[in-house]
């Protein structure tokens, strides 16, 4: 495939690929010149160096009367094109919303293996409504995707200022690992005693996303308006059931030391132990 093939896949194609390339063959030079080399009539090559012109190939140059042609480095069309796939990257989500919202349809998107996993993880990480309802089984993804690629996951929720709100059932903790607290965006409560959550799903926008146990192996994302508002009810429903991670304490006493704000732990106790060992 030559060089001609291979810009038609970019869109450079016919007049455009001819004018360019008499651009960048001569490097600067006046309109009259550049259209001549690349073969086409002056009125004709102005609208043709115009788009040039917004695609940041060329640009043109106002001197002494006479209008030059001057060819940009060609590693910019490369860099261009690795910001334009970047936007589309990030527009996407959103586009692809609108177009499953216009079909009409529920898109469900499964993912094997742990891979898989760490797909729709990071898939949440798309959400544009700023806040993920988020129910964590933390045995499963100790495990899987595991703490390394989850805290790599936090850290980037963080940065990108997206909040969660999260319910965990006491049975299935296992590390004393990502607490309640604002430092990383976090409102944390526990579900009533009797009720074990044994699956991972987040929900954010119009999806829901679920990661299974590492025995199952599999990530699952659904794409509907509808089921995503009937997980956000359940959720709130069992949130406001569930005990925050630190419960409220009690108004102070006159006199009487308060808890620790970050703890909730009062310090009356290793006060009383410090007057111990002092007898």
């Amino acid at each position: 495939m030559d060089m001609e093939d291979k810009l038609a896949k970019i869109g450079i194609t016919g007049k455009l690929f001819k004018l360019y390339l008499a651009a960048v063959e001569l490097g600067e030079a006046p309109v009259q010149e550049v259209a001549a080399r690349a073969g086409l009539a002056r009125t004709t090559a102005y609208d043709v160096l115009e788009r040039l012109e917004q695609e940041e190939l060329i640009r043109i140059e106002e001197r002494g009367g006479r209008r030059f042609v001057v060819a940009e480095d060609p590693v910019g069309m490369l860099q261009r094109l690795e910001l334009k796939k970047q936007v589309i990257g990030d527009l996407m989500p959103q586009i692809r919303s609108l177009y499953n919202r216009a079909k009409g349809k529920p898109q469900i998107r499964f993912y094997e293996g742990e891979e898989g996993i760490q797909t729709v993880l990071w898939d949440t990480l798309t959400c544009q409504g700023g806040t993920l309802l988020g129910i964590l089984s933390m045995n499963e993804l100790v495990e899987t995707p595991g703490l390394d690629e989850m805290d790599a996951y936090i850290a980037e929720r963080v940065k990108r200022d997206i909040k969660l709100k999260v319910l965990r059932s006491r049975d299935k903790e296992v590390e004393e690992i990502w607490p309640d607290g604002r430092e990383q965006l976090r409102e944390l409560r526990y579900a009533p005693e009797g009720i074990s959550l044994g699956v991972t799903q987040y929900v954010y926008d119009d999806k829901v996303a679920i990661l299974s146990s590492k025995r199952e192996n599999y990530g699952l994302i659904i794409e509907s308006e509808d089921f995503a508002r009937l997980q956000s009810i359940l959720f709130e429903t069992l949130w406001a059931i569930s005990m925050p991670a630190i419960a409220p304490l009690p108004a102070r006493a006159a006199g009487r030391p308060a808890a620790d704000a970050e703890t909730g732990i009062s310090p009356r106790p290793r006060a009383a132990a410090k007057r111990k060992s002092k007898a």
